[in-house]
């Protein structure tokens, strides 16, 4: 099982972030430039919160205001959870599904070093299988010496 810090070696570092008071539409604008579904939000280099499409869809709704009206703050995501670069895929996949989340911000030392997305648990997941299955299938057809 692979390690977050295994799966960001093969992704990458990269993340999108916004500023807590940039507008709200031009975090939705850069989501949808960078066909994402999250955005980090970061004060001063440090993680405060994230801002993802499903706040956008339920909370902005609820606030019952001219969307071009709001900042990110507004309806961001204060609590994140997030993983450390030890964690593994399976710790992560438990993450997810019990704090009903898709995306992991990764600290070290709470430094932001990268984000792992439920999709990119899911590719790993894949290979693995995929690995496990070809290896039992050499194993079943490969001739006795």
């Amino acid at each position: 099982m692979k390690t977050v810090r295994q799966l960001l070696e093969e992704k990458g570092h990269a993340v999108k972030s916004i500023a807590p008071d940039a507008p709200l539409i031009d975090a939705m604008q850069s989501m949808a430039d960078n066909n994402i579904g999250a955005l980090l939000v970061l004060q001063d280099k440090k993680l405060v919160g994230i801002l993802t499409e499903r706040d956008f869809s339920r909370k902005s709704y609820l606030m019952n205001r001219p969307v071009k009206d709001m900042q990110v703050r507004d309806i961001m995501t204060r609590q994140v959870v997030y993983v450390g670069p030890n964690y593994t895929n399976e710790d992560c996949m438990a993450l997810v599904t019990e704090m009903r989340v898709r995306h992991l911000p990764v600290l070290d030392n709470d430094e932001l070093i990268g984000l792992i997305s439920i999709g990119d648990l899911v590719k790993d997941t894949i290979s693995e299988h995929q690995f496990m299955i070809q290896q039992l299938v050499r194993y079943i057809y490969s001739t006795p010496e």
